[in-house]
């Protein structure tokens, strides 16, 4: 080869180099995954929600990548165990922004876990998904928080009105209610709005008290609560305080006609079956179960593909009331996302907030404050139940909605007749 010919290929070669240094970069930034992050609760009092959230997330996942990701990339979850304790939050939602680099960020489960991460979030200025978030944002009044919850734009009064819409159809009237909260975000914005609804029914509140998240004793509370003689018994606690109230109301024999409302944890399969006949009689709410009214495109399909992998996984396995949400949340992202084109937490949040979107639990919109334009919170009470097999937990024999109207499945039956 000659001089001349070499030094022709050395340039040839040199300009290629410069030009694959130039083009690289940027194609090798394309082929990285979009990164969401979060904080979930796989340990603690609200693991048993968390771990089949993220199992839900999971599967969100691997169904976006299968058809090709959002944006010509594929798209990484990367979580951290909050350990269902408030004072990790803000910490890893700093460490997922600052060090992990996330593109987008999601809350774990659960009022209590999102409350604390709100200042980082507003502090970065991200787009905030929350999940089974209670008016969380009524303080902060965020303009980029979006929450996953059917309460609609009146959330701490919807979660509780279809306990009070049930007991005010009774016969006779109820007249006294009293109230036992768990001393926490979430059990607080509940028993503010149970109570704005009795002031509003000329109820008169005859008991009042709050616990400690740490209480393990709770025959004391329902003991005193009896000595009140109530018509009514709004409860608002969080799993570990929804068992040990239901082991207290079964072991003193609480005679209120309509006792429940806003006890957490009753909603999973594992606590349904670990309780078994001690929640027949009780009123609760719920967002979703497979009665013929709330069968929504895709819904279905979903929980098949859970329910396959919930036993690998070691969560509820029949996967009624988080996931679905779980789901359907990452749904909103995703189609924001594609509509916008990119991944700019303004454009983002301005198309959330203007749009509705198809997801699998149905139509969903955003009003004020980030929450549902159209509530949907469901009242049930369980009924029936025999013994401690889960079979009888996978079918809605067990559990009627009877509230609102349009999704009732059956009629009120009185909590002695229930315990029966």
């Amino acid at each position: 080869m000659g001089t001349t010919k070499i030094a022709w290929c050395v340039k040839l070669l040199s300009a290629a180099a410069l030009a694959l240094s130039l083009v690289a970069p940027g194609a090798a930034r394309a082929a990285e995954p979009i990164k969401i992050g979060l904080g979930m609760a796989l340990t603690g009092g609200l693991a048993g929600g968390g771990k089949s959230a993220l199992l839900a997330m999971q599967i969100w996942q691997d169904d976006v990548n299968a058809k090709g990701g959002l944006l010509g990339r594929q798209v990484k979850i990367i979580y951290y165990d909050d350990q269902t304790s408030p004072p990790t939050v803000p910490g890893i939602y700093s460490k997922l922004i600052d060090v992990d680099k996330v593109d987008l960020v999601v809350s774990g489960y659960g009022t209590n876990m999102i409350a604390p991460a709100m200042p980082v979030m507003i502090q970065h200025n991200r787009l905030f998904m929350g999940l089974f978030g209670l008016a969380v944002n009524s303080k902060f009044h965020y303009p980029k928080y979006f929450s996953m919850l059917p309460t609609g734009p009146d959330p701490k009064r919807a979660f509780s009105q279809g306990f009070f819409n049930v007991a005010m159809k009774g016969n006779p009237k109820p007249k006294t209610l009293a109230i036992v909260v768990e001393d926490a975000e979430f059990s607080d914005n509940a028993a503010d709005g149970a109570r704005e609804i009795a002031k509003s029914l000329g109820l008169k509140i005859v008991y009042d008290r709050s616990y400690p998240p740490s209480t393990t004793d709770f025959t004391p509370i329902v003991r005193s609560v009896q000595a009140a003689n109530p018509d009514m018994v709004y409860v608002a606690s969080y799993p570990p305080g929804s068992v040990g109230m239901t082991r207290a109301i079964n072991e003193v024999g609480l005679k209120a006609r309509y006792i429940g409302g806003g006890m957490v944890g009753l909603q999973f399969t594992a606590l349904k079956q670990q309780l078994g006949p001690a929640i027949n009689g009780l009123l609760d709410y719920d967002f979703w179960i497979p009665a013929s009214t709330m069968q929504f495109p895709g819904i279905l399909d979903f929980l098949k593909k859970y329910q396959a992998k919930a036993p690998a996984a070691g969560v509820d396995p029949v996967g009624w009331y988080l996931p679905p949400f779980a789901y359907a949340e990452m749904q909103v992202l995703a189609d924001a996302i594609k509509a916008t084109k990119g991944l700019d937490q303004d454009k983002l949040a301005d198309y959330i907030r203007s749009h509705t979107f198809k997801t699998i639990v149905g139509d969903v919109s955003f009003g004020k404050d980030g929450e549902w334009s159209k509530g949907r919170v469901l009242e049930v009470q369980f009924h029936g139940i025999k013994g401690n097999d889960v079979a009888q937990f996978k079918t809605t024999g067990t559990e009627a909605i009877l509230d609102p109207p349009h999704y009732k499945t059956g009629n009120m039956i009185p909590y002695a007749e229930a315990k029966k």
